[in-house]
C-alpha cells in the first residue's frame, strides 16, 4: 500500500469515528437534511417545512404534561396470543421485538397528571409499537384510562396514532371497537370530557371507534387520517380524490374536526378547553 493510500485509510477511519450516523434527520415530507439536535429542540417538527414527526408516548407525555406532575397507570394483564399466530414469525416474538423497541408493554400507555395545573389522564397510542394496531391490551387500557379519568372526574385526553386492528387478534381486535365505545358512554354519563387528539397517522379500525367519538376533535397538522386507502377509494368510485383528502385540513374544512393545532400551540390549547369544559364543575 502507498503512503498516499495509507493516508486516505486513516482520514477515513478519524472521520468515520468522529461522525455519528444519526447527526441528519431527514423530513419524510420535504426531505430536507436538518441536524438532529435542531429537529429534536423543535419539539420533532421540521423547521423547513413544518412537518410533524411521529413521536412516542414518553415524548409527548414530557410535551405535554406539567413537569413531575405525572404517573404511570399501571399495565393490564391480558392473554397474550389468544389464537397462537405465526405468520413469517411468531406473535409473541413480535412483541418481545416491539416491547425491546418502545420500552413498553404494549401500543398504549396512560399517565395520570396536570397540564396546567388541570387534573387529566392523558392516553398515547404508540405507532412504533406494531404500527399502533389496536388489540386486547389496548381496549383494555382504553377503559382502564377511562375509569381513572371517572374516579378523578377529570377529562381524558387520547392522543391516537394507529394503522388499525392488530391482524395477530383477528376478531378478539375487532371487539376492541365496541369495548371502547361502551367506556365513551360511560364518561359521558359521568360527565367526563373526552378529548380526542389524532397524530399521523391515524386509520383503520381505530378511525371508526374512538379516534372519531370525542366530545373535542383536534388533529395535528397535515395528519393523514383515513378509514381505508385512497386508492382502494378511488378504484371504488372510479374518481380523482383532491390531493388534500384525508389530511387534517380536509376533516376540518369538511367539519369533521373542531380545530387543527400546531403542537407548539397543543398544551396551551388543551388547558383552555379543559379550563372551560371543567368550569361548571368548579375545577377552573
Amino acid at each position: 500500500m502507498s503512503w498516499l493510500s495509507n493516508v486516505r485509510t486513516k482520514i477515513a477511519s478519524i472521520t468515520k469515528r468522529e461522525t455519528p450516523d444519526n447527526l441528519w434527520h431527514k423530513c419524510k415530507k420535504c426531505e430536507a437534511m436538518v441536524f438532529l439536535k435542531e429537529y429534536e429542540d423543535n419539539m420533532h417538527i421540521c423547521p423547513k417545512c413544518e412537518h410533524h414527526g411521529r413521536i412516542g408516548a414518553k415524548l409527548r407525555f414530557a410535551q405535554i404534561l406539567d413537569e413531575n406532575s405525572w404517573e404511570k397507570l399501571p399495565s393490564v394483564k391480558v392473554q397474550e396470543d389468544p389464537l397462537k399466530f405465526k405468520d413469517q414469525k411468531k406473535y409473541t416474538e413480535r412483541l418481545k421485538a416491539a416491547r425491546a423497541k418502545t420500552e413498553e408493554d404494549d401500543a398504549f400507555v396512560n399517565v395520570f397528571g396536570t397540564i396546567d395545573g388541570h387534573k387529566c389522564v392523558v392516553g398515547v397510542q404508540d405507532f412504533a409499537f406494531m404500527g399502533g394496531s389496536m388489540g386486547l391490551a389496548l381496549g383494555e387500557a382504553f377503559v382502564a384510562g377511562a375509569r381513572r379519568a371517572i374516579a378523578e372526574q377529570c377529562p381524558f385526553i387520547c392522543f391516537t396514532a394507529s394503522g388499525g386492528a392488530r391482524m395477530q387478534e383477528g376478531t378478539l381486535s375487532l371487539m376492541q371497537m365496541p369495548k371502547t365505545t361502551v367506556a365513551i358512554s360511560m364518561m359521558r354519563e359521568a360527565g367526563v370530557p373526552y378529548i380526542v387528539v389524532l397524530t399521523d397517522p391515524t386509520s383503520g379500525g381505530v378511525m371508526a371507534a374512538y379516534a372519531m367519538l370525542g366530545d373535542i376533535q383536534i388533529a395535528e397538522p397535515d395528519a393523514t387520517l383515513a378509514f381505508t386507502g385512497r386508492r382502494v377509494i378511488e378504484n371504488t368510485i372510479r374518481a380523482k380524490l383532491p390531493d388534500d383528502f384525508q389530511t387534517s385540513e380536509y376533516y376540518f374544512d369538511h367539519g369533521m374536526l373542531d380545530k387543527v393545532v400546531h403542537r407548539k400551540e397543543l398544551r396551551t390549547e388543551l388547558a383552555r378547553i379543559m379550563d372551560y369544559l371543567m368550569a361548571w364543575k368548579g375545577a377552573a
